[in-house]
């Protein structure tokens, strides 16, 4: 497969190298200091606070003619300079980010045919410029990547795409209502981003309650301006459960190594930025309804 990954932090990152050494034609796509360092030493990977790896993963400044799938890693609010960069190159377009504005924003600008959509299930954090990944890595976690076509068919090319990442290694799987999915999470994750960086951490907020309370009502108005169930349909106990038990619950996991060491805890303009997008397309999707 000839692909190109398009956005060099952790998760593009991961999956380029990943790719790479499954033998497929990759190039990774970067701008300014961070393409710079990949062209010194690749990709460069370490098990938490293991051993430094490097990956020679061949880098580009821009899209160079057509692809059999391009890969999209990038933050909200940085889409829409992807898709014009997009606009006039070949190949199917996998969008692995967070998106609640559906994806007919996306096809008006690509071509509606081009468009799949997806989430990244990996983790971990840059240090300088090495990427540090938990052994429980999209690669092998049990949670599989979701992968999906915009009108929830199971297509010739999905499951082509799915078998592919499988046989790379990657842990992916065909969903068949990622549009739903995507604005699930974006419906949980922005109450949550927003309410952690208010607070300044994750354990700080666990130690509010009446912060906790807000941020999982914020959680309940967003879920009620769906105009279909949530997915996975676990996010349903999210509005049927006591309001008591959620937010222990909650709490709880505000404390824990998965929330303490996620990208909750980035405290960069850039996730403020996406969440403020996130936010914005949720308020839009709600009152076109």
């Amino acid at each position: 497969m000839k692909l190109l990954v398009y956005g060099a932090g952790v998760c593009g990152s991961l999956f380029a190298a990943r790719m790479h050494e499954a033998g497929h034609d990759v190039s990774l796509l970067a701008r300014g200091e961070r393409l710079a360092a990949l062209g010194r030493h690749g990709v460069q990977l370490a098990e938490e606070d293991g051993p430094v790896r490097r990956v020679p993963v061949p880098v580009v400044e821009h899209p160079d003619g057509g692809y059999d799938l391009i890969t999209v890693f990038v933050r909200t609010h940085q889409v829409d300079a992807v898709l014009e960069s997009l606009a006039g190159v070949q190949g199917d377009v996998l969008f692995l980010l967070n998106w609640a504005a559906g994806p007919e924003t996306l096809g008006a600008v690509i071509g509606h045919a081009r468009v799949l959509l997806g989430f990244p299930t990996t983790g971990g954090t840059m240090d300088g410029d090495v990427v540090r990944y938990r052994k429980s890595n999209f690669i092998t976690r049990r949670v599989a990547m979701p992968i999906g076509e915009p009108d929830g068919r199971t297509t010739p090319r999905l499951e082509r795409i799915v078998e592919t990442f499988r046989t790379a290694g990657i842990n992916a799987k065909a969903e068949p209502q990622m549009d739903a999915w995507l604005r699930t999470h974006a419906a949980f994750e922005v109450p949550l981003g927003q309410a952690v960086h208010a607070a300044g951490g994750p354990i700080v907020l666990a130690d509010d309650p009446d912060a906790v309370r807000g941020m999982l009502h914020l959680m309940r108005q967003n879920l009620a301006a769906m105009e279909t169930p949530p997915v996975p349909r676990a996010f349903a106990a999210l509005r049927a459960l006591p309001q008591g038990l959620l937010v222990a619950v909650l709490r709880r996991f505000l404390k824990s190594p998965t929330a303490v060491h996620s990208g909750l805890n980035d405290p960069s303009p850039a996730a403020a930025a996406e969440l403020t997008r996130l936010a914005e397309q949720i308020r839009a999707h709600a009152g076109a309804r």
